[in-house]
This record gives C-alpha cells, structure tokens and sequence, in this order.
C-alpha cells in the first residue's frame, strides 16, 4: 500500500488506500571504491507518440561537466540511490529526482541528468523568472497574439481584451495549465521585446539557477525544436519556486473565479486546480502537472512532513499502472522513509555554477541573490574579503598622506 495516498470511492464518501504496482523492483547496487554511479538497474525508457502534430525537440548532444553538477554519483544514465536504502517504488518515468527542499540533499533518482521535454512544467522556470518582476495587483489587457497557442491545448479560457489582474493569470497557469496565461505573463515580463524577452529571460534564470540543461523554446512548455530540461534541473527551478511565498499560496489553491468581463459581455467562472496531490496526499505543498505527446506525462511535486519537505520531479512517465502525481506521490513517500542527511548529491546553489575562479589573495566575491531566494551575505569568507578591503585602503591613505588625491571608487562584481 502507498502510505499517504487515498482515492475518492465512488458514491462512498469515503477514502481508500492505493496499491503499489505489484512489481518489485531489484535493490540497485552500491557505487564502487571510485565513485562512479551504478548503471545495473536502468531507468525505463520513454515511450514515443504514434500520432503527433508537433515538432520533435531535438536536445543538444550532452556536456560531460553539466552531468556532474550536484555530484559525479549524479551523471549516470540509470538508478541512483544511497547504498543500505530499501529499493524505490517502481514507476514508468524515464528519469526522477527526490530532493530536500531545504538543505539541497538530493536522495536519489534515475537519470538524473539526462536531457528530457519538460512539457508543462516548464512554467515553474517561467514563475521562476517573473515573479518577482510583475505585479500581482497590477490590472492588465489579454491580446489576441496572447492566444496564440496550440489548437486544443490547454488554456484558462482569457477573452482577447479582457482586463484581468496579474495573480489571476498567475492562478490560471498554475491551477489550469493555461498556455495563453502563460504567453501573457512572458509579454509582460518580456520588457520591449514581449514573448522573445521573456523566453530569453528563463533561459538567464535558469543558468543562474545552475539549471544548465535546461532551454526554454516556448512559455508554455508546448513541443518546440531544441526545448529541454532535466530532472535535476527541474528540482532546482522548482527550489526557487516554493522559496516564493506567493508560489508556495497560488500552487495550494484549490480553486479560483475568473472574473466576468462585463465589456465583452463575457461571464465569470470557476477553474480548480488540476493537481491532485493538493486533495489526496497529506502535507501536499503543491507542484505542477504537463503532458504533450513527445514529454509524455511530467510532474513535480512537494510535501511536508515531520518538519521535513521534499521535493519530486519526473519526466516521461506513463499514466499506467499509476498516474503522474501518484508516481510521485509514491516516491515522496520513499524519500520521507529514508533517514535524514541521507545524499548522493545536492542541489546547487543560485550562481554557484557560474562562480569564476578566485585570484591568488582576493576573497570572495558574492553574486546577488534573486528575489526572494537565499541571501549570500553571510557566505564563509565575506568578513575575510572586507577586512583586506579595510587594511588596503589603510596602508594606500598612509603612503598618500599629505597629498591631496582624487581616487576613483572601485567595485565588486
């Protein structure tokens, strides 16, 4: 049985447990004396589409340094899991990812690393970027080029010239996977050059985040040539989403109205929110569903529990025997079994991958933070770094003494 995940009884009122998949799943083999990551117990492959409208993405060819971030145990193309754990639940999503929100510890996946379509997760890495940048009371005007998505892919249901606030189209991508939502919020983040700025600036976050497999083509997350993502990537972006108070409120909402648009004659409605980890697993702290026909099924979800919240990610996945969310829902429960501090990586810090080698004597030099994450003022060494700041313009103003001097200021990058 899954502890955690119940399922509505029809006509009952009631919940009822749901099963695990019958099949086992072998133990993975511990990494050997030198640390290279077990390849014994690979990870299921992705199943390709028998009809398609959309382009097939293409992803680069990979980057040895960029499979290695987090940890050399996390570039292998199968399972990764702590060595003594029990095994993790079986599940169909050819790569996967469970990480602790707070101290970065990554407790294992599949994959980790390997390149994948993201799908409609991909709007995490767009909430990523601008949330900090819009205004959620601002009122703002839909466009009819805002509508320009796939026919029959998902969308809130916006009307071209309606008025709405920003925290609803926030609501309607975040509950409803709005795709029009999404080509909105990228516009107005975008700066001068609309959608192509906002689309450039998730690729700038995600490369400040450490995401380096990452590439946003679309907004949405809709297929496009040379769009990916991996699941360790996912976790990152995803860190500094539940970061963000307003993501942690918007992603638990369970439901929300569309306000009327009274000048298009246009009625209000209500949408709710397609993730069902929010109703049926306790501690749910919410995430985000996607599907197109080359992703297949993606998911990234958190929970808390104990004190304890954990992140899942997975990409690939097939809805049978279990559906996304309770493919994570399954290995949420495996990760809040295994014992704390329990790692074969971590998720790296906002700029830390772009650090550049530190000159002979200099200190450290502190990246800004992004809004709303982690400060780095308190970094080791700071204190070291404004101590010789302090002793050279000492030592300059004693052998300039007398003299009168116009010295330009000097700053740090």
């Amino acid at each position: 049985m899954t502890p955690g995940v119940a399922a509505n009884t029809a006509g009952s009122g009631r919940s009822v447990p749901l099963a695990r998949p019958a099949a086992a799943v072998t133990p993975p083999p511990a990494p050997d004396s030198a640390g290279s990551a077990p390849t014994a117990v690979p990870c299921p492959k992705a199943v390709a589409p028998k009809v398609t409208r959309s382009p097939k993405p293409t992803p680069p060819p990979p980057v040895p340094e960029h499979r290695v971030v987090g940890g050399d145990a996390l570039a292998t193309p199968g399972l990764i899991v702590p060595p003594g754990v029990p095994a993790p639940p079986k599940v169909t999503a050819s790569s996967w990812l469970v990480a602790d929100l707070d101290s970065g510890e990554v407790l294992g996946g599949c994959g980790p690393h390997e390149y994948a379509t993201p799908a409609s997760v991909q709007k995490l890495l767009l909430a990523a970027t601008m949330l900090p940048r819009l205004d959620p009371a601002e009122v703002v005007t839909i466009t009819k080029e805002d509508l320009d998505i796939a026919p029959g892919s998902s969308a809130v249901g916006l009307l071209p010239g309606g008025r709405y606030r920003v925290e609803t189209l926030w609501l309607g991508l975040l509950l409803q996977s709005g795709n029009e939502a999404a080509n909105a919020l990228a516009r107005l983040g975008g700066g001068a050059d609309g959608v192509a700025g906002g689309v450039r600036a998730m690729n700038e976050q995600a490369r400040l985040l450490g995401a380096r497999q990452t590439h946003a083509v679309t907004p949405s997350g809709l297929d496009a040539p040379g769009q990916f993502t991996s699941a360790y990537d996912l976790a990152l972006i995803a860190r500094a989403c539940f970061a963000d108070p307003a993501f942690r409120r918007y992603v638990l909402t369970e439901r929300t109205r569309i306000p009327a648009q009274k000048a298009l004659r246009g009625k209000g409605f209500e949408i709710q929110n397609e993730n069902q980890l929010v109703y049926r697993y306790p501690g749910a702290l919410g995430g985000k569903t996607g599907f197109t026909d080359y992703a297949r099924h993606t998911y990234v979800g958190a929970a808390e529990r104990d004190g304890r919240r954990l992140v899942v990610t997975l990409l690939g996945a097939e809805p049978r025997p279990l559906r996304g969310w309770e493919q994570g829902a399954a290995l949420l429960d495996w990760g809040f079994s295994l014992p704390r501090q329990t790692s074969v990586g971590r998720l790296v810090e906002p700029g830390e991958s772009d650090a550049e080698p530190t000159p002979a004597g200099a200190g450290p030099i502190a990246a800004a933070p992004p809004a709303g994450g982690p400060s780095n003022t308190d970094r080791p060494g700071a204190g070291m770094f404004v101590a010789l700041a302090v002793g050279a313009v000492a030592i300059a103003v004693a052998i300039l003494a007398g003299r009168r001097s116009r010295v330009a200021p000097t700053s740090a990058e």
